[in-house]
């Protein structure tokens, strides 16, 4: 039976939209593999991994008539239309509980498991709250704090984004604990509060498939999940069920001693004295010393190997002895795009506060530590 016949990209575009939570190895098979569904108007794909449902749809060939749904494993069709040319024609044909995929004189089976079993997030028909914003401040957002987002943390709840909105500001705030990344925008309406943790699967997903231009996007808030609604795709994703750490007793409030610094040239320096840290180990150590008008950057490693940094800034206050976690600073560095960020501190014990001058938006706390 007779299913697609259309050009390479049609399918593979679509397909690499939807495939990016996909794991080849699953408890459930069926997760492995990507509902395909085709009606008079269109052929829609989705996936899920029962946490996160992305679903996209490409305009029907209107020379294909047949209407189907089927399953078959996400990631062997995408590798199979990459392994063609971007001209070639592909004929998707059912065969018993087979789809054969054929192009020119290639021609691959692949197995199919029933539509009817395939576990999809059930869609609310009216959200708590809607907010619509363009999709390249949202991306901005989510880029300037997922990196703070913790990685497998038995308090799962900081496995997560904070997305909350309040007044007029959606704001962001992504915490493992140590370090902690705040970034606010504004909503063009005074909203209901609400707050919600993104699971960080979502958020990376959510960063690479948004676009960088002022289309729109739409994001709906439902009792126990949130929909993002843009270019044509849908991801509903489940919320982390858990209580968000208190971010404002983190921001402090009395760092009076700063100076300000050119980005690349303050990454540059980490990035050259990070080379003799300790690699293998997950906190790696360097000392910044300020003293008048001058910063001094000090890496060692296990072997009593060392190396030193010293950069030209204007500061006119007592002197600062702090220890700071480098990849810390490398990955604040690495995602924001400004030419300078400012450097605030207490003292040596206390947690460091780095803003982007000109933008009150935006802030990046980073505790000390001791080596």
């Amino acid at each position: 039976m007779l299913l697609i016949k259309t050009n390479r990209d049609t399918l593979l575009k679509p397909l690499q939209t939807v495939t990016g939570i996909v794991e080849r190895r699953q408890t459930l098979p069926i997760l492995s593999n990507v509902l395909i569904q085709q009606d008079k108007e269109k052929t829609s794909f989705l996936t899920t991994d029962l946490e996160i449902q992305i679903k996209t749809a490409a305009a029907r060939d209107p020379a294909t008539k047949q209407n189907f749904s089927l399953t078959v494993s996400a990631k062997k069709l995408q590798d199979i239309l990459r392994s063609l040319t971007s001209e070639a024609e592909v004929t998707l044909t059912r065969q018993d509980d087979h789809l054969q995929v054929k192009s020119a004189k290639s021609a691959f089976n692949l197995q199919i498991l029933p539509a009817e079993d395939f576990p999809e997030i059930v869609e609310d028909l009216k959200s708590d709250i809607l907010v619509t914003l363009k999709q390249n401040e949202f991306k901005k957002l989510l880029h300037h704090v997922q990196f703070s987002i913790a990685q497998q943390d038995i308090r799962y709840y900081l496995n997560g984004l904070l997305l909350l909105i309040q007044d007029k500001q959606l704001i962001a705030v992504g915490t493992d604990g140590h370090r902690l990344a705040y970034i606010a925008t504004e909503l063009d309406n005074t909203q209901k509060k609400q707050e919600v943790i993104l699971p960080r699967k979502a958020v990376f997903e959510l960063s690479k498939l948004l676009s960088d231009s002022e289309d729109l996007i739409n994001i709906e808030y439902f009792q126990n999940k949130v929909r993002f609604s843009f270019s044509d795709i849908i991801l509903t994703s489940k919320i982390i069920d858990g209580k968000f750490p208190d971010y404002n007793r983190v921001i402090p409030t009395k760092n009076t001693k700063q100076f300000e610094i050119e980005r690349l040239t303050f990454l540059q320096a980490l990035q050259r004295v990070s080379i003799l840290s300790n690699q293998s180990e997950k906190f790696r150590g360097v000392r910044l010393i300020i003293n008048k008008d001058n910063l001094c950057i000090l890496c060692k490693n296990n072997e009593q190997e060392d190396a030193q940094e010293e950069l030209e800034i204007k500061y006119d206050d007592e002197s600062i002895d702090i220890s700071l976690n480098i990849t810390y600073l490398l990955d604040l560095l690495n995602n924001v795009n400004s030419e300078t960020v400012q450097c605030a501190f207490e003292n040596a014990n206390s947690s460091v506060l780095v803003t982007i001058p000109g933008n009150k938006e935006f802030k990046y706390i980073v505790m000390p530590m001791r080596i």
